[in-house]
């Protein structure tokens, strides 16, 4: 375990090294495709279409608002998120967060990552669409009844986003993985909201129903 946790270790400071080295050239771009040559760095781990990964369990980031990609980088840099030790994904994204050390580098990479078009993703987890539907109304306060997401709510969209990603953030809400710090607002708001799905089997038909709304069917 102590060899894997150096390796880790090893990884995220030689990622941080040549990528801070990449940043310093981004001022140059500040005027012509910044947002798009730093998403380059993204799509390591993302995709090209920022459709996600699933063996690098990295989500899909296509189409997200630029309001929702700029927080979430600010909370892995300000380590509000991708610090705790069992969160191994957002300790891999806080160093890369931390690599946009240039002017507007956060804005026009978010602006650009919110201009890709949402990637449908496939169905890997079985569910029961017609329970979640139900269930999901709590959801929907603040992700909206379309899962679009709602900005004042702090609601990010749903639709467009994988179901292992979203049945792995739930479960990291659950255990005290994310949500946790007074820094993160919203993160706060959803770790109890979180506790009302109590087993597997809730957590999966909820997200079959979301499914259904990114138009991928049973």
């Amino acid at each position: 375990m102590r060899t894997a946790k150096n390796l880790f270790v090893a990884c995220a400071a030689l990622a941080l090294f040549g990528l801070t080295g990449l940043a310093i050239a981004a001022p140059a771009l500040a005027e012509d495709g910044q947002g798009e040559a730093l998403f380059n760095l993204c799509t390591q781990c993302h995709g090209n279409a920022g459709e996600g990964r699933q063996n690098l369990e990295a989500p899909a980031i296509a189409g997200l608002p630029e309001w929702y990609v700029t927080t979430q980088l600010n909370n892995f840099m300000s380590g509000a998120r991708g610090t705790h030790f069992d969160d191994i994904q957002g300790m891999r994204m806080r160093p890369m967060s931390r690599s946009l050390t240039g002017e507007g580098d956060v804005e026009a990479v978010s602006a650009y990552v919110a201009s890709l078009p949402i990637v449908t993703p496939a169905r890997t987890l079985d569910g029961d669409a017609a329970k979640g539907q139900g269930m999901y109304a709590l959801c929907a306060s603040c992700h909206a009844i379309d899962g679009t997401g709602s900005e004042p709510q702090g609601g990010p969209p749903l639709i467009g986003q994988s179901d292992w990603y979203l049945l792995s953030q739930l479960k990291k809400y659950q255990a005290g993985i994310r949500g946790r710090d007074p820094r993160d607002t919203f993160g706060l708001m959803m770790q109890p909201m979180s506790l009302t799905l109590p087993t597997d089997e809730s957590m999966k038909d909820v997200i079959a129903h979301i499914m259904t709304l990114s138009g991928e069917s049973e």
